[in-house]
């Protein structure tokens, strides 16, 4: 009779995948790697503030102190922002038909307002559904 031989697999090279709708699936977040991912999270709901649309350069600080109805309505025609929470005073970014971010590009998968980007993504993974964890999916490879 041999003897069983039980090898552990490491997460980091273990390519499972996530879901971000299930946060019992993420993984614990490491430094390194939004570089390899397909960027799951850019794929949830995002809502935002009012000061993170000042900064993302749509909407103006007149326009913020101006009638709250009329900024929402034009934010909502742009295809900008989806809903609007009175009680929590948060917008929901409108997402792509395919539920990426308005902002994230399409081919790089990287964010094109990095620089401006919303405080709950400059937060994340630290705040979110499952603190410190990511839905990390690595990036599908080029086939030839």
């Amino acid at each position: 009779m041999q003897p069983q031989v039980h090898r552990q697999i490491s997460t980091s090279n273990f390519n499972s995948r996530t879901d971000k709708d299930r946060p019992s699936t993420w993984i614990p977040y490491r430094q390194g790697y939004c570089a390899g991912c397909n960027a799951s999270c850019c794929t949830m709901p995002v809502e935002v503030k009012l000061e993170d649309l000042i900064r993302l350069n749509v909407v103006t600080e007149d326009e913020a102190l101006g009638s709250r109805r009329k900024m929402i309505k034009r934010l909502q025609k742009a295809g900008i922002v989806s809903t609007y929470r009175e009680g929590t005073d948060l917008y929901q970014l409108q997402s792509r038909p395919n539920g990426d971010c308005h902002f994230l590009h399409p081919v790089s998968r990287l964010c094109q307002v990095y620089d401006q980007r919303p405080g709950v993504c400059r937060e994340f993974p630290a705040i979110g559904p499952r603190p410190n964890f990511c839905p990390r999916n690595s990036k599908p490879r080029a086939s030839f």
